[in-house]
């Protein structure tokens, strides 16, 4: 086979594979399983953990947010060492594989084919994803997400700290030559989606509106 098209066929399978992986309507299924509640119905509308906290409880938004996480994960790691297997580790077809595939389950999840593209923000998603390419990433992510949660009770505004904190710090791993350029752009881009994706908690936010950690529905 020519090996444009083969290249061609990699990356279109490899966008294939992390939209559905990201479809996977975790918090629907969830609803399901803990509860027969539909969180689309209450609460922001969202089915990410956060709103599953608030409509179904912690054992529900803990297995909904491992299930979002490995959402991301898998497709990455799928590129990685299967979709992207005849070459080497670390060369260039393979990390933009791995940015295809975050991407595509990032999308999944906002908009998954499965409830009518609806879906979540894309905290946990992206955040797996980014996971599977850059742990150091996430450590300082994670750090961006509890300090604000913990001082301000705002899941909201500490997912968007996280998500520009991520961007921030995998600029400077890509300077300092610790991380590749492929992760760069889906690590800014997936944060610009997730900060996007929160443009009506960031309305609440100003407007003293938005609901703190531990408020129902």
């Amino acid at each position: 086979m020519n090996p444009v098209l083969l290249k061609v066929g990699q990356f279109a399978l490899t966008a294939v594979v992390g939209y559905v992986s990201g479809s996977i309507p975790s918090g629907v299924l969830a609803g399901k399983l803990f509860g027969n509640v539909d969180p689309r119905q209450h609460g922001s509308g969202k089915t990410g953990a956060t709103n599953i906290l608030r409509t179904l409880g912690p054992r529900a938004a803990i297995a909904v947010a491992l299930m979002d996480v490995l959402k991301g994960v898998v497709p990455v790691l799928l590129a990685r060492f299967l979709l992207f297997r005849d070459v080497g580790i670390f060369t260039p077809p393979e990390l933009w594989g791995e940015t295809v595939a975050g991407y595509a389950a990032l999308l999944g999840h906002n908009y998954s084919m499965f409830i009518g593209f609806r879906g979540g923000r894309g905290v946990a998603t992206g955040g797996g994803a980014t996971l599977a390419m850059q742990p150091l990433t996430v450590l300082f992510g994670a750090v961006g997400l509890i300090l604000p949660v913990w001082l301000t009770k705002y899941v909201s505004l500490g997912s968007i700290v996280a998500a520009a904190t991520c961007a921030v710090t995998d600029a400077v791993l890509v300077a300092l030559r610790i991380d590749y350029l492929p992760h760069l752009v889906f690590i800014a881009g997936g944060a610009a989606v997730v900060i996007y994706a929160h443009r009506d908690n960031i309305v609440r936010l100003v407007n003293g509106t938005e609901r703190k950690l531990g408020q129902k529905a």
